[in-house]
Order: structure tokens, then C-alpha cells, then sequence
């Protein structure tokens, strides 16, 4: 049974005749969209697109139930051209979203940040440095670093060496929302830091992480012989190192592709919770709001529910959020043929833009196929079994035959830029001394 059309399909429409829909003005949004719908020919949403299609789904279906893959639930399909529906199943039922979840996650990060974004982290010192000795607190002023992991703080740790800092007479003082290889609580987060500036107290797995890095990399020496505080308010001190994340580009990209679900929730807890995302969701798509209703970001509980029609249209939003950048969809999703992380055993066709969702009982699976024939296609698969193999090898199976029914193409506006390559844990050029003399060797 086909639906009616998605907000992402009706934007296309819009910006095709010249009409303006400014993202974050939702009520001239809601209206612009409203007054275009009721307008739009009935020759652009036929009963049936595509028979063959949906006669392929059928048979996708069926050959699913026959196979005892299925449980008894409602299975969700959703299938759009650049211009049109082509066919749905239960395409506007809310259901487990999984990791389809992090579509929404990504789309809220974009409009909030911006694509570049960098998040920094103030390193300074209350007390002047003597002889390599810091006579006073290291004080670290955070602003929500999402991804400061083992790699950023040997690089941070080797700047202050260089600086000439050896040794923290008073304590290490965490302020501001700072995480340390996903802990969120400062203390805990500030305990990883001081051992991760301190090679002489480093465990094996930073041993590793090191081993991962630049060859010729230096080992950081300092210690601290306070203790790891928290406070409010960042006390005074005197800038030492400035850090930047690197760009929410790949911080985006890391979480999709690897479907970092603690990466997810962390962005989420950035944006102010999860309602924001939800929220921000429904205001870019203009699906109602029973199709999207999320409890966190990650998509890690049974009860974040999207339906079809609103991940694809999800997927078309960040699309659009990106319109005037270098970049689009395949540089913050996983692409077939070229990724690994949750695309490690999957044959999808060559250049296929997906988001992978997984629960006990749900496998889901949201992109967008280039295709000769049909522009590009979007999707949603949600299938609801719990022999993820085979559910994964089907949905890969009925691409790779669309592919075949529509002819392959190369569609140069979802091609990547960056792979997971580009994304160096641990660049010193994000780190900027902004004291270069600070140890006044007193004798």
C-alpha cells in the first residue's frame, strides 16, 4: 500500500520550483509544506509506481516467512525515487528504530553545530612553572568534547613536555562537561587523563593505542600529586595548551560507521537531551509526530520507535542540512563496497549509502541506492527475526536485484570525500600553545 509523500520528497519539489524552506523557521516550514501538498498532481503518486517492485517485495517478503525468519510482527518497507513513492509496507507504522536512530542523532548534531564544528578544551595553570615544576593546580575547562579518547591526551601530555612541564605540585581540576574515553564522570574522566599524560603508569591497553600511533610519537612524563577535582567554576589560571576535537565530520561518521552507540549518547547529552533530537527530527521531515518517538540517541532500547517513511526521510534531511558544504550523506554514513565497521560482511551494492540498525528481534537497514534508471532510490528495511545473518544477507540479496532492475550508477552527489582513514586520533596540529615560555628557571 503506498503513502502519501514524505517531506523529503516534497522538498525536492519545492526547491525544484523555487520555493524556499528555511530549516529552522518551523512554522513557515509547516505551512510551506502543507500549502504545496494540497496542490501537488495526482499524477505524481499513482496507486502503483512500480509494479515489478512490488511484486519483488512480495516475493522478498513471502520467501522471509517461508524461511521461519520472521517473527509476528509488522515488517516495514519503504521505497521513494527522487520524485515519487514507489511502494510501502506498513511505511507510516512507528517501529524499533535500533540504530536507524542515529539518523536522527546525526541530523540534530548538523543543525546545531554545523559540519566543521570543533569542540575545545582549555588547558592552564594556576601557579607559576619552575624547573618543570607547576607550583599549583592544572586546571582543564571543557565545553563537551565528545570524542577525546587515549590518543588526544598523549598529544596533549607531549605539548605540556614541551612546554617544560614535568610535575603538578596541587590537583588536577576538571570544569565543564568533559568525557575521557566515553566516562562522563569528571572524576573518573580526569583519573584516565592523569594517567594517560604519565607514560610510567600506562596500562596496556594505552600501550596499544600508542603503538596505533604516528611513528616517533613522544611518550608524555607528567605527574600530578594531587588529586582529581571538580569544580563549578574554573578557577583562575594562566592558558597553557588549547585543544580542538576534530571536526564533527568525522565524529559523525565514526558513530555511523562503526555504530558507536556511546558516541550517540554523549552528542545526545550535548544537545540537551533526546527530546531535542525527537524534536528536531519531526520539524526537518514534517512527518507526524506518532512516526518518531525516541527514549535516547543511540537507538540501544526497544523503545525508540521511527517508521519507514520518516528514516528515509530522515536520511534525506541530513542530505539537505549539508546543501552548501563539500560534503554529503556518504561522507557521514556507511557506503558498500568501501566501508567496514557494520558493513564488515555485508554484500551490499557498490556505492549504497545505509545506516545498519540492530536489536535481538530487529534488523534494519535505511540508504539510498544510486541507480540508472530510477535516480536515486531511498529506503528503509525493518525486518523483524532474530537470525541476523540471514535477515542481513536478504535485505543485501533484494538490493543487489534492484540494482540489477534499475541498472548501477554513479551519482556524484553521494559520493565520499573521506574514509575512516582521514579521521587521526592524536593530530598535535589540533593542539595550539598558547604560552610558548612559561618555566622561568628560578635558581
Amino acid at each position: 500500500m503506498l503513502e502519501l509523500f514524505s517531506y523529503g520528497v516534497t522538498s525536492l519539489w519545492l526547491e525544484m520550483a523555487r520555493v524556499h524552506i528555511p530549516l529552522q523557521n518551523t512554522v513557515n516550514q509547516t505551512v510551506a509544506i502543507s500549502k504545496w501538498q494540497a496542490g501537488l498532481p495526482q499524477l505524481l503518486a499513482p496507486p502503483n509506481s512500480d509494479l515489478v517492485l512490488k511484486k519483488k517485495i512480495e516475493t522478498y517478503l513471502e520467501d522471509l516467512q517461508n524461511q521461519g525468519l520472521l517473527i509476528d510482527a509488522p515488517q516495514g518497507i519503504w521505497f521513494q525515487s527522487e520524485f515519487m513513492p514507489l511502494v510501502g509496507e506498513n511505511s507510516t507504522m512507528a517501529m524499533p528504530a535500533a540504530s536507524l536512530t542515529k539518523i536522527a542523532t546525526t541530523l540534530a548534531s548538523l543543525h546545531r553545530w554545523g559540519i566543521n564544528h570543533q569542540w575545545e578544551t582549555m588547558v592552564g595553570a594556576t601557579g607559576p612553572i619552575e624547573n618543570g615544576v607547576l607550583k599549583g593546580d592544572l586546571v582543564i575547562t571543557a565545553s563537551g568534547d565528545p570524542f577525546f579518547m587515549w590518543e588526544e591526551a598523549i598529544a596533549l601530555g607531549n605539548n605540556l613536555n614541551q612546554l617544560g612541564l614535568k610535575q603538578v605540585t596541587g590537583n588536577l581540576i576538571i570544569t565543564g562537561p568533559f568525557a575521557f574515553n566515553y566516562e562522563s564522570e569528571p572524576i573518573m574522566a580526569g583519573e584516565f587523563l592523569r594517567e594517560a599524560m604519565n607514560a610510567n603508569t600506562w596500562s596496556r591497553d594505552i600501550q596499544n593505542k600508542y603503538g596505533k600511533m604516528a611513528k616517533g610519537t613522544a611518550k608524555p612524563k607528567i605527574t600530578v600529586a594531587g588529586n582529581v577535582q571538580y569544580v563549578k567554576n574554573s578557577p583562575q589560571s594562566k592558558p597553557l595548551v588549547r585543544h580542538l576535537s576534530p571536526q564533527l565530520l568525522y565524529i559523525l561518521r565514526q558513530m555511523n560507521v562503526e555504530s558507536d552507540n556511546k558516541l550517540a549518547d554523549l552528542l545526545t547529552t550535548g544537545l540537551g537531551g533526546v527530546k531535542i533530537v525527537e524534536q528536531q527530527a519531526i520539524w526537518s521531515t514534517g512527518v507526524p509526530a506518532s512516526e518518531i518517538k525516541l527514549q535516547n540517541g543511540s537507538g540501544l532500547t526497544d523503545y525508540n520507535f521511527i517508521s519507514p517513511r520518516a528514516s528515509s526521510a530522515l536520511l534525506m534531511a541530513v542530505q539537505r542540512a549539508l546543501q552548501g558544504s563539500n560534503w554529503n550523506i556518504a561522507d557521514l554514513f556507511p557506503v558498500g563496497g568501501q566501508d567496514k565497521g557494520t558493513l564488515e560482511e555485508r554484500t551490499l551494492p557498490k556505492g549504497t549509502v545505509v545506516k545498519t540498525g540492530t536489536l535481538d528481534d530487529v534488523i534494519a537497514l535505511a540508504g539510498v541506492l544510486p541507480t540508472r534508471d530510477q535516480g536515486l532510490v531511498w529506503f528503509t528495511l525493518v525486518n523483524r527475526g532474530t537470525d541476523w545473518y540471514s535477515l542481513r544477507s536478504a535485505q543485501d540479496r533484494l538490493l543487489q536485484e534492484l540494482t540489477k532492475l534499475w541498472g548501477g550508477a554513479i551519482a556524484p552527489g553521494i559520493q565520499p570525500h573521506i574514509t575512516m582513514k582521514n579521521l587521526v586520533l592524536g593530530e598535535p596540529q589540533r593542539n595550539q600553545i598558547i604560552n610558548s615560555v612559561v618555566n622561568s628557571n628560578r635558581q
